[in-house]
């Protein structure tokens, strides 16, 4: 037998060929201990510790299922582009987050759209004095390549305005080889490090800069695809439809001035004549 070390949501772990093999709680498939298993396996793993009971929680953890399901998965991990929940089904890209309204089992999702672009967005506690920005970028750029195995080349930006820091990861179709960590899986091993809620065993998140500790207020990781999501009006959020309509109305105001404008300059030039 051996330990998962990156994974903590499996069972029947042996060890063969001096690679420690188990198998992911939920679908059975066998995950390479070595590297970072694939985020619908995650995800499958941790629905079934709740329907179980078994599921660790960090102290203080309260309930938030917001992006939690139960996924389907293919056989190599990946997220299939159709989920469904029972008669409702929608489409996923490579995060597995939903990009296309709900509908019925009859929806048709002919691609598993690439996630290129993942943008983790953090807000720290109030403080009297801001943080070095420098060591931030140092900080987060480790953590992410050692941690979690992502060639540096895909951290396109580490980004400090107080109380905010930005880390964006981008990693297209083409840039991506089959050797490499999937920025999708970083940013869910990430989030739940953050969080308390650590996947790796034994080895929680040291969130520390320049010798003091980070304290987070809020996490949000936004997703940007290879081929824009198919939403309709009526899904969006009153507050982005109040913001589409302000701009459509600032868009005829400016036309309508546009248009009186040339009429009276016409009227003028046509008087001087």
């Amino acid at each position: 037998a051996c330990v998962c070390d990156k994974n903590k949501r499996v069972t029947n772990c042996r060890e063969a060929n001096g690679v420690c093999w188990c198998d992911s709680i939920g679908t059975g498939v066998s995950v390479n201990c070595g590297t970072l298993t694939s985020k619908c396996l995650l995800m499958k793993a941790e629905m079934a510790h709740t329907k179980s009971g078994r599921r660790e929680k960090p102290k203080d953890a309260f309930e938030d299922t917001d992006g939690l399901y139960d996924p389907e998965c293919e056989n190599n991990g990946v997220f299939k582009a159709k989920q469904c929940n029972g008669t409702t089904c929608w489409c996923v890209n490579t995060a597995g987050v939903r990009r296309t309204d709900r509908h019925d089992q009859d929806l048709k999702c002919n691609q598993l759209v690439r996630t290129m672009w993942i943008i983790i967005e953090m807000k720290h506690a109030k403080r009297n004095s801001p943080l070095s920005a420098e060591s931030l970028d140092k900080f987060f750029k480790d953590i992410i390549t050692k941690r979690y195995e992502l060639n540096g080349r895909y951290i396109t930006n580490v980004l400090y305005e107080k109380p905010y820091i930005t880390i964006d990861l981008k990693q297209n179709s083409s840039e991506k080889t089959s050797g490499d960590v999937d920025i999708a899986d970083v940013a869910y091993y990430f989030e739940k490090d953050v969080k308390g809620d650590s996947l790796f065993q034994n080895n929680n998140l040291n969130l520390s800069i320049d010798n003091e500790a980070l304290l987070l207020e809020k996490t949000v990781v936004y997703y940007v695809d290879e081929v824009a999501p198919e939403f309709s009006m009526k899904s969006l959020t009153p507050g982005l439809i109040a913001i589409i309509v302000v701009v459509v109305v600032a868009i005829i105001a400016a036309i309508v001035v546009l248009v009186l404008t040339r009429r009276r300059k016409g009227k003028y030039v046509k008087a001087e004549v």
